[in-house]
């Protein structure tokens, strides 16, 4: 294990990326407070911060649903946005992979041009200063087969002002994976780079499905792997990357449901023994305002469960390594890691 004030200290300066990272999920208290404003409601920031208390997958679901219903128009994104990016800043994230809700916005009747217009505006301004943001539209399982299809063209539509991927997220035990095989081959179809949040309160099963039925690149948690071998082996095997989210995966209710238990500590968390077995992981908050954490803060956990300072480097540069942005704009990201690091006696 690392020491952990000189692990804090280069983690720190130590230039970073996130790829699994929620824009909705970012939303603070008194972003919510200050949108519910504009709405004329009266929201106190510790009143919002009470909402997003919670013990169960199923909570928390409500406190997203709760807070995205005060986003409604293109200035409410390009609020949360540049919040996002000045936290990102804050960090030492050179590059973040951004995944919006687009489902939610159809669902909500919004004008999913005009809104990411605004975001895409907010990225263009933040890359001037360093940092690049890309985008993952993300359907939500629960809504079905037919609204993902509508997330997906617009995720193929907007392929040149950033989006890069197209993905799943909400309940996995909702509706079953086969259901979205055409949605998946369609994207595919359309050079869009695919990924799923699979194997947070599901089964293995479900991460096999992904992996069988729809041919996805990256495994939004995957944790459930921690309970079938064979699976983790076929994981590594296959270099498919799992987004963990320790943070995420103790407050939802999550790795409690998978190790079968009424309540999870983060000694339970496999992160260490997916790294042992040679599976990619790459470390991210998922919805950090929700869950009160940052990425200083997940690496921070994944040294207290015994990941050496190399492993956490190794991890580190895998976030920029397994991003879908093409080779020729991955390489400065990478090269400008690799200086950080070395400079930092990491590398």
């Amino acid at each position: 294990m690392a020491d952990s004030q000189d692990l804090a200290a280069k983690i720190a300066e130590l230039p970073k990326a996130e790829l699994h990272l929620h824009l909705e999920g970012s939303i603070t208290p008194a972003t919510v407070s200050l949108l519910g404003e504009r709405r004329g409601v009266v929201i106190l920031p510790e009143s919002a911060a009470a909402r997003y208390q919670y013990t169960d997958f199923a909570g928390f679901l409500d406190a997203f649903k709760w807070a995205t219903g005060y986003l409604k128009t293109p200035e409410d994104y390009s609020l949360i946005a540049h919040r996002l990016a000045d936290d990102l800043v804050r960090q030492n994230i050179i590059y973040a992979e951004v995944t919006v809700s687009v489902g939610v916005m159809l669902r909500y009747n919004q004008n999913v041009e005009v809104n990411f217009n605004a975001l895409a505006e907010v990225a263009d301004r933040y890359r001037e200063n360093g940092l690049r943001i890309m985008w993952i539209f993300d359907a939500t399982r629960q809504f079905g087969a037919d609204a993902a299809m509508k997330v997906a063209v617009l995720a193929a539509k907007f392929q040149k002002r950033g989006v890069l991927a197209f993905g799943i997220g909400g309940d996995e035990l909702s509706v079953p994976t086969v259901n979205f095989r055409a949605v998946y081959e369609f994207a595919r179809s359309q050079g869009l780079h695919l990924l799923i949040h699979a194997g947070e309160i599901g089964g293995p099963e479900v991460v096999r499905e992904s992996l069988e039925l729809l041919g996805v690149e990256r495994i939004g948690h995957g944790i459930a792997a921690m309970r079938d071998p064979v699976l983790a082996e076929r994981l590594a095997t296959l270099r498919i990357p799992l987004e963990i989210c320790p943070t995420s995966n103790l407050r939802t209710g999550a790795l409690a449901r998978q190790i079968g238990k009424p309540k999870a500590e983060l000694a339970d968390h496999p992160l260490r023994d997916f790294v042992e077995r040679g599976i990619i992981v790459v470390l991210s908050t998922d919805d950090p305002a929700m869950f009160g954490t940052d990425l200083m803060t997940e690496y921070s956990n994944a040294s207290s469960l015994g990941l050496s300072e190399s492993q956490l480097t190794r991890m580190a540069e895998a976030s920029f390594s397994h991003s879908f942005l093409p080779p020729e704009e991955k390489r400065p990201l990478l090269e400008q890691f690799r200086a950080g690091a070395r400079k930092l006696g990491l590398l």
